[in-house]
Parts: C-alpha cells; structure tokens; sequence
C-alpha cells in the first residue's frame, strides 16, 4: 500500500473511528492483499509509512472474498470483477485474508 492511501486510511479511521471503517482491497496476488491489510490492521510492516507503528485493526476484505460479493449486487460485480475471478488464486487470497483478520482484526464481525 502506497503512503498516500495510508495517509488517507489513517485520516479516514481518525475522523470516523476505527469500528466504523472497512478496507477493500483489489490486489492480484495473496502475498499483496496480505501485505496491504496488514498495513490496515497491524502497521506498515516495512515501517516507511504513516501507518508504521500504528495499530488500526481495521475491518479488511479483498473484492474475491465471499463476504463482499454477497453484499454486491451480482450482476455488477460480475461485470466488474467476475473476469478477474478466472486468473487469480482465489483460495490464496481468501486464506492470507482470513489469517490477517484472525491474528490483527480488532472489529471481527
């Protein structure tokens, strides 16, 4: 996650409350969208961002996640996902997602 949408994570979770805010994230690969909700949850693990050192414990989903595509109505996320479903490992994602929100999540539902 690059230092500008950290800053804007942080901003975001500062003005609304940390309980309030939920990251969705996009990333192709596992090891990506594990390393941004980290970022969210637990602190920039690079330490190089505004988040470094700063434990939100934030609420994070990739867009794959079944719990995202059931609050989506199905016709637009297959319009707008549904492609990418096809090339990515989703079951990877899905599990360095669950990982993350199991050992950093503050707000699990």
């Amino acid at each position: 996650m690059d230092l500008e949408n950290q800053q804007r994570v942080k901003d975001l979770t500062e003005k609304h409350g940390a309980e309030n805010v939920i990251v969705l994230l996009g990333a192709a690969e596992g090891e990506a969208a594990g390393l941004a909700a980290e970022t969210v949850t637990a602190g920039d693990p690079t330490f190089a961002g505004p988040l470094a050192g700063v434990q939100l414990g934030l609420r994070v989903y990739h867009v794959v996640e079944p719990e995202f595509k059931e609050e989506v109505d199905a016709e637009v996320y297959d319009e707008q996902i549904g492609m990418m479903e096809m090339v990515l490992d989703i079951d990877e994602i899905i599990e360095e997602m669950t990982d993350i929100r199991e050992e950093f999540c503050e707000f699990n539902d």
